[in-house]
């Protein structure tokens, strides 16, 4: 059972309901968690949650907007007598937002509803939830998600730019233009919060994927409104702009002072062997001559095949550096050539560049056997 399955497990709906119980006495808590755990061996982390929120559908005496404050009831007084130590919050509470977003997703029921996830984000961010709420009342919604980037608690902050990113993962897409969140972000980018400015970030690595000149326009005028310090706005643009790096666009490059067209110059790419097994590590190194003096980005490429015929490219940054006219350095790497939880790699023709502010070196290829 995959480590996120155990965010919710049967002791922690156990907790679910003992808390329940403490708000409302008439909720058969063993009733609910027997019937809720019955159903978990064949479920995932998502699926869970939702057979979680069921179950609280189910068991509790009313329905709507008295059953949500029966479970606001039930959090304990704050996120650090829950336990919880990071922003995130814990799993438990994720079926508490699902709720609201299942049985109280009216236009009666929406301001307290809304508001009912704002207090849940604290327990466990309520991003998901809200996507539902934007797609049925965008204009209502996102009017209160504008309030929350005042909020004081940094993690409803956070929601406001989470909540409606364009591609948000793990949950489904909302039919709203690609800049609709832009004024959000404006209020949000110069937050002293990591966890806000990450989420800033993120919001603007969606719209990167289908608008790059959205993004480096709106980068641009934080940077020359200073609506962000110098620091928090680098921050920002670098994660932003991360993918679209490693794509090896040059505008992205120019944003962030690496210029797309280095003066350098790159010899060809050394292998210690060309002929591994999958488990062993490939060893490579290249020699970068500087012609003039630039800011560098360097990233390897690793081209390789996969069960299904189609090449898997994987791009890793190597090397940020500042290179001065005459300097060389060696760029060397050991790269384990390991499955994942995610990859797993095959036998087969596999080939390597390098990428220098995107630019591509031409590639070497070298074969990989079975264990």
């Amino acid at each position: 059972m995959a480590e996120k399955e155990h965010s919710l497990s049967e002791n922690r709906v156990n907790r679910i309901g003992a808390e329940v119980r403490g708000a409302c006495p008439e909720f058969d808590a063993e009733a609910f968690a027997r019937d809720v755990v019955a159903d978990f061996p064949r479920l995932g982390l998502k699926d869970r949650i939702a057979r979680t929120s069921k179950g609280l559908h189910t068991h509790l005496p009313v329905g709507g907007l008295q059953a949500v404050d029966i479970l606001l009831r039930s959090l304990p007084a704050t996120p650090e007598s829950a336990g919880i130590t990071n922003d995130f919050g814990f799993y438990i509470y994720a079926p508490h937002s699902h709720f609201v977003g299942e049985h109280c997703r009216t236009g009666e029921d929406l301001e307290q509803a809304l508001d009912a996830l704002r207090r849940f984000t604290s327990y466990f961010s309520a991003e998901d939830a809200m996507r539902y709420f934007i797609a049925d009342f965008p204009t209502e919604t996102f009017k209160v998600i504008e309030s929350w980037t005042e909020d004081p608690d940094h993690r409803v902050r956070r929601l406001a730019s989470e909540s409606t990113r364009p591609r948000l993962p793990w949950s489904v897409r909302i039919p709203v233009d690609l800049d609709a969140g832009i004024p959000i972000l404006d209020r949000l980018c110069g937050d002293a919060s990591r966890f806000v400015t990450q989420s800033v970030a993120n919001h603007l690595s969606d719209v990167a994927e289908d608008n790059l000149p959205l993004v480096l326009d709106t980068l641009g005028r934080w940077r020359a409104e200073g609506l962000a310090s110098a620091k928090g706005l680098d921050f920002i643009a670098r994660q932003a702009l991360g993918t679209r790096l490693k794509k090896g666009d040059a505008a992205a490059y120019e944003f962030l002072g690496y210029p797309a067209d280095p003066p350098v110059k790159l010899s060809p790419l050394r292998l210690e062997s060309n002929q591994l097994r999958i488990g062993e590590r490939l060893a490579f190194a290249a020699d970068l001559t500087a012609t003039g003096a630039a800011k560098l980005r360097v990233n390897y490429v690793l081209s390789s095949p996969t069960k299904t015929g189609k090449r898997r490219v994987k791009v890793y940054v190597l090397k940020t550096t500042a290179v001065q006219a005459g300097q060389t350095i060696e760029l060397s790497k050991q790269h384990a050539l390991t499955s994942t939880s995610t990859v797993t790699l095959v036998p087969g023709a596999y080939a390597l560049e390098i990428q220098v502010n995107g630019r591509p070196s031409a590639p070497v290829e070298f074969h990989v056997a079975d264990v």
